[in-house]
């Protein structure tokens, strides 16, 4: 017999061996089902603390009776909430943190957000500060300007609510028409004011 085909016998005659300690591998699949287990009852706790820190948040205002004719329209993806310039500070409390659907609706009221398994909400004309285009919100990063972010006050608090439509090509006239509601006034950096 030649080297190279006793090789090829030696190795087809080679089979795996048998489990034998089979307490040892259950205890290491226990272990790491414990492990992950452990390690979701931590984040659940972090967003029920997060919940609680925020407290102080009063409840959101509902839409009222009559909001008057939709200026605009938009159908697509709730993002969550944060606290105004810091798009890492999630705001959970009164389901601001649950991504969902939404049909917002534009009116010389306000915004009409709609959530289909979440809270809804409305947020007054009074209470709209500015619109901008951008690309990320507290565990969501897309594409520059795949987000239209609406700061808004609530509660003494300014936030910032993502939403992406499902036609992105709406939202630079969202951002128009909502900055164009309250004049929004800027400064520049520097002497000239």
């Amino acid at each position: 017999m030649t080297p190279l085909i006793a090789i090829a016998a030696e190795a087809a005659e080679q089979k795996s061996a048998e489990v034998t300690d089979w307490a040892g591998r259950l205890g290491w699949v226990a272990g790491l089902l414990l492990f992950v287990v452990f390690a979701y009852w931590l984040m659940r706790q972090g967003w029920k603390w997060r919940g609680s820190l925020q407290s102080d948040l009063p409840e959101l205002p509902t839409a009222p009776e009559s909001t008057g004719e939709a200026k605009l329209t938009l159908s697509g993806r709730y993002h969550g909430s944060t606290t105004a310039g810091q798009w890492l500070d999630r705001i959970v409390a009164h389901g601001l943190g649950t991504r969902s659907r939404v049909e917002l609706t534009l009116t010389d009221a306000g915004i009409e957000v709609v959530r289909p398994g979440a809270n809804d909400f409305f947020v007054p004309a009074a209470a709209l500060r500015e619109a901008r285009l951008d690309k990320g919100i507290a565990g969501k990063v897309l594409t520059e300007g795949g987000l239209l972010i609406v700061t808004w006050e609530h509660g003494g608090k300014q936030l910032d609510s993502g939403f992406r439509s499902d036609r992105a090509a709406e939202h630079a006239a969202w951002v128009e028409a909502i900055n164009s509601m309250n004049a929004v006034t800027t400064t520049t950096e520097g002497i000239a004011r």
